[in-house]
Formats: C-alpha cells, sequence, structure tokens
C-alpha cells in the first residue's frame, strides 16, 4: 500500500506540474548512463578545453545534486585507465579537463562520473587530435551556408570557455598570409554583401590566457556561397553576360563535348524525409540522424550540415543546447551513406514547430530537407494513467477499510454450535 501510494502521488504531482516525469536512464555496471558527447576535433599544440554539456544538462534537467559527490574525468586506454590531478599539462578543473597544450596522443574516449557512495552517473565524449601537418579540414571546420547578396557576420566559434587576452582575433582566407579586418569589439568578420567569391576556408587565431600563460587557439569556418552573382555592366560596351553555370555543369566543358563528360548524379537524403515531424516530450533530449546517399569517391567532398530555422547551429538560438557532429561515411551496395548526427540536449516549449533542415551538396548538386519539432501531447496518455492510478489507491482504500471494520467473530458461539453438530 505504501508503494502504491507513493506511485499515485509521484503520478499526481507530475499531471499537477504539466509534464510528464522523465524517462528513465540505462544503467551498466551500477551507473546511470548518459548519451555520448558529439565528438571533438582539434589542432595538436593547441589549448583545448573538454566538456560535457549533455551530460551537465541531464543533471540540471533531472535536479541531480549529491551531497559529497564528486566529478572525475578519466580516459580510456584499453586495459587502463588513467585519471588527472589538477596540475601539469593535462589536468582537471572541475567539470572540466584541460590540455595545455594538446597532443596528438591524447585522442580518445574521456569519460566524466559524478557519483557518491549511493548514486552514479556518467557521460562520454571522443577527442581526436590531429598533427597539423595531417589536419582533417573537412571534421575541423565549422560549415556555414549562405546566400548571394545576403550580409554575414563571422565569429569565432566554441570559445566560451577561455579567457582572452588583449590581442584581436586574427582573420585568414584559405593560405593566405594577410589579415582580414576584423570588429575590434566582437572579433566577428564582417562581410557587407556576399559574393560567390567570398566562399572558402576561413580560420580566425586569438591567443588566449590560463594559468598566467598564453596559448594559441584557432578554428576554422568553411563558408558555402549559394547563388549566382549579379550581372556586371557597362556604358562603354554592349555585351552580354553569361549566367554563372550551376553546381550540376561544370565549366571546363562546353556543350559540345557534353556527351563524353561523365555526370554525377547529385546526393539523395534518405532520411529523414521531407516533411517528418520530430516528436519528443518536456525536458528529454533529442537527436535525429540525417543520412545521403553519394557516389564513394566524392564522399569526402560532399557536404552535409544542420541547419535550425535557416541558421547555422551555431549561430541559432539553439547554440547552447545543439551540437552536431559524428560524420560517418560507410559503404551501402555500390555507393556510400554519410551520416550526421543532431543532438538537442533538452527539449523546450520554445522548440515548438522549430524547423530544422538537413543540406546536403558536392558537384552533383544540392538537396536539402525540413524536418519540424514537435512537442508530445500526453495529455490522453496522462489521463488514462491517472484513472489507473486512482483505481489502485480506491482498490488499496477499500481493501484497508474492510480489514479494519471486518466483523469479528464470536469465540464462544463458534464452540457451542462445533459440540452441538458433533453431538448429533
Amino acid at each position: 500500500m505504501v508503494y502504491l501510494t507513493l506511485i499515485l502521488g509521484a503520478v499526481l504531482a507530475e499531471c499537477v506540474n504539466g509534464r510528464p516525469p522523465l524517462p528513465p536512464l540505462p544503467m551498466k555496471d551500477g551507473c546511470y548512463l548518459v548519451s555520448p558527447e558529439v565528438e571533438i576535433f582539434r589542432v595538436e599544440s593547441e589549448a583545448v578545453i573538454l566538456y560535457f554539456p549533455m551530460f551537465m544538462r541531464v543533471l540540471e534537467t533531472r535536479n541531480i545534486a549529491l551531497p559529497s559527490a564528486q566529478y572525475l574525468i578519466t580516459k580510456n586506454n584499453g586495459t587502463e585507465v588513467t585519471t588527472y590531478q589538477g596540475e601539469g599539462r593535462v589536468q582537471q578543473r572541475n567539470k572540466q579537463l584541460w590540455f595545455l597544450p594538446a597532443h596528438a596522443s591524447d585522442s580518445g574516449e574521456y569519460t566524466c562520473t559524478y557519483r557518491n557512495e549511493t548514486y552514479c552517473i556518467t557521460g562520454s565524449i571522443e577527442l581526436y587530435v590531429y598533427e597539423s601537418s595531417a589536419a582533417d579540414m573537412e571534421k575541423l571546420s565549422y560549415p556555414v551556408f549562405t546566400q548571394v547578396g545576403e550580409e554575414l557576420d563571422l565569429r569565432c566559434p566554441s570559445l566560451s570557455y577561455f579567457n582572452k587576452t588583449d590581442r584581436q582575433i586574427e582573420w585568414y582566407k584559405d593560405s593566405t598570409p594577410t589579415t582580414l579586418q576584423a570588429a575590434r569589439d566582437s572579433g566577428k568578420l564582417m562581410i557587407p554583401a556576399i559574393k560567390r567569391s567570398h566562399a572558402g576556408a576561413y580560420t580566425c587565431h586569438l591567443r588566449v590566457l590560463i594559468n598566467d600563460q598564453q596559448y594559441t587557439v584557432s578554428r576554422v569556418i568553411l563558408l558555402n556561397v549559394q547563388g549566382t552573382d549579379p550581372p556586371i555592366t557597362t556604358t562603354t560596351t554592349t555585351t552580354t553576360t553569361v549566367p554563372e553555370l550551376s553546381t550540376n555543369t561544370d565549366p571546363m566543358f562546353s556543350s559540345s563535348n557534353t556527351a563524353n563528360t561523365p555526370l554525377i548524379p547529385p546526393p539523395v537524403i534518405v532520411s529523414p524525409l521531407n516533411g517528418t515531424i520530430v516528436e519528443s516530450s518536456h525536458g528529454s533530449g533529442m537527436e535525429i540522424f540525417c543520412q545521403v546517399l553519394t557516389e564513394c569517391h566524392i564522399a569526402d567532398s560532399t557536404m552535409v550540415m544542420w541547419l535550425v530555422n535557416g541558421q547555422s547551429v551555431e549561430s541559432s538560438y539553439l547554440e547552447r543546447r545543439a551540437i552536431q557532429g559524428g560524420r560517418r561515411v560507410t559503404r551501402v551496395s555500390e555507393r556510400c551513406q554519410i551520416e550526421l548526427r543532431l543532438v538537442v540536449a533538452v527539449i523546450t516549449e520554445e522548440d515548438e514547430q522549430t524547423e530544422l533542415k538537413c543540406v546536403t551538396q558536392n558537384t552533383g548538386g544540392r538537396q536539402e530537407v525540413v524536418a519540424k519539432l514537435q512537442l508530445e501531447d500526453h495529455t490522453f496518455t496522462w489521463v488514462v494513467v491517472a484513472a489507473v492510478g486512482m483505481s489502485c489507491f480506491l482498490a488499496v482504500v477499500s481493501v484497508f477499510i474492510y480489514v479494519l471494520f471486518k466483523p469479528k467473530k464470536n469465540k464462544k458461539m463458534d464452540y457451542f454450535l462445533a459440540r452441538q453438530s458433533s453431538t448429533f
């Protein structure tokens, strides 16, 4: 009866609060498990701060605050587990792990555990540190899509945990050593009117101050520009402007030899389908995968990214709650499939009808699909749960009342009737 009362009380409390209870977390070796974080890709010889945003969000949304509990960050080295102290090149600072600087050997899986004597919860993240000479630009870069003619402000992403020095953020395009002019107050690179020639890789460099020492931090933004530049006309001559060829046409070949040019089919998004509704309950996390089929020889150069309401994830309102990554390429029959994950740590009412767009593009063409976020309607479910809970409660009360007021038997009368019956 006590257990049923507690369950019913919890159900009624959640109904009063207007939201269902969060789903239980899976367990392994006595610890609750949080979904893995999106992988982090960095360059060696730079300062790296490793943190666990999804793991911390779960602790916050589930109100997990353990007395006398501690955070422990470890690295799994096969059969050994490495722990870190608050000093040295790699050091744990509360809920973060600092690499001052990072080495290629630091690549691996890291686990953050929050526990005390009676409770344990853990999360994990994969860190990849590349040598400067062998850096994978596709994985290290933050893709941004824009249109010709738009105004764009590029900012250096993922720097909130660093203390900047007085030096200005320096911007470079592609491999040119020339510094681009950026805003002094914010460090943003402003492009008032986008042209196709603005497409390329932009690198931001800055110095950060950690433990009174300066370290280098850099980020790469891969800018993709869609559309055609407006035609240029002059008053001295009359010319016919040839519009820019689309991504389906190779400008190196004319119409006379097009038949001899092998056509590359555009990438195809197989999941999610256009118009998909992604339902998630209030307070829970969400992850969605974009799966793209393309030719294997251009899989590495095929761009796949998520947009939130038409903006990149890093510049959208979901910046602090969502992250994309985990790009994976696998061979499927005669083609290759690219998979990119989008993770939202916690869903709120603000996310209702948010547009999630997956965009893919290569030399064969471009495709995009749109999905929408929607909060699950738990009204009917919780009416049924409340009804079942109330029925159980009434049944327990009925049994309790019956036991309490059950009429007592007359022991003397029972004895007399037994004697009378035996005599007969």
